[in-house]
């Protein structure tokens, strides 16, 4: 499994640890990953992702699962974060439709 948040898109990072006589350490710097299950209201549904704790707050943040995927863009998300998103934009055009007729 990719060490790869599913919403945000953060991976592995490459660098340097420097001591103080300034050798350089090559080092991995991981992503602070979580399994989450989060509740999306407009599907009705649980969702289990593997999340950072950053991308994790920013859900909250921004009211939900489902406020978090209708502004993220697609390029960050993961296959299964797709699939969500594009449930719920059919969800949210289901609910409009009948309400504007």
């Amino acid at each position: 499994m990719a060490r790869r948040c599913e919403l945000t898109g953060k991976a592995v990072q490459v660098g340097h640890l420097v001591s103080h006589s300034n050798r350089k350490t090559k080092c991995r710097f991981l992503p602070n990953l979580c399994n989450v299950t989060l509740q999306s209201d407009a599907l009705g549904k649980r969702v289990r992702l593997r999340i950072t704790a950053h991308a994790l707050r920013t859900v909250e943040h921004r009211g939900g699962l489902d406020a978090f995927l209708t502004k993220a863009p697609e390029s960050d998300l993961s296959q299964t974060a797709r699939l969500l998103k594009r449930e719920l934009h059919k969800k949210l055009a289901e609910v409009e439709v009948p309400a504007a007729a």
